[in-house]
């Protein structure tokens, strides 16, 4: 049985739980640069950027619900100029929502959005190579590992390779 997740807008009230489960080593070595530690005022002005300057056509940011609780967020990023009918796909949960497959149903939502909705083409995401979890979660979506760039990632003073996924309409 699928996991029943919702994807919304965020909302302001999110910043604490934001926060919470963003401010964890565990979550932020596999993401991009983020503030660490982060702060309430960290999600405040994430919140308050996709809120009142996102511009909606390019970035569709969603915070993931699980049991009427933040979990997490998912967002697609459109390309510009000639890469305009691709999208790069980016998520993150908090560590105690792990393995639920609650990552496997908002990417797999999200996905259906962005084909269906936004018209993409093609939708792709890069991996940290040691997430494993995360490059599971889209190959159960039906992304394809494209290739790998090695030390294509530098973070916490070190470089990582990047897998690279995608799936196509």
């Amino acid at each position: 049985m699928a996991t029943r997740i919702k994807l919304r807008p965020l909302r302001s009230e999110d910043c604490t739980d934001m926060a919470r489960l963003a401010n964890d080593y565990e979550v932020w070595r596999n993401l991009r640069d983020l503030p660490f530690p982060y702060t309430e005022a960290d999600a405040r002005d994430f919140i308050d950027s996709q809120l009142y300057h996102a511009d909606l056509e390019q970035n569709y940011v969603r915070a993931i619900i699980y049991r009427r609780e933040f979990v997490g967020m998912i967002g697609l990023h459109r390309q510009p100029s000639i890469y305009r009918f691709s999208a790069e796909i980016g998520y993150w949960l908090g560590r105690p929502y792990w393995g639920k497959g609650i990552a496997s149903a908002a990417v797999a939502q999200m996905t259906t959005y962005g084909f269906k909705s936004m018209k993409l083409k093609r939708i792709y995401a890069g991996v940290f190579g040691s997430n494993v979890a995360s490059q599971r979660v889209l190959e159960k979506c039906s992304y394809t590992k494209e290739g790998i760039a090695r030390s294509h990632i530098f973070k916490d003073g070190d470089f990582y390779d990047e897998h690279r996924f995608a799936v196509v309409r």
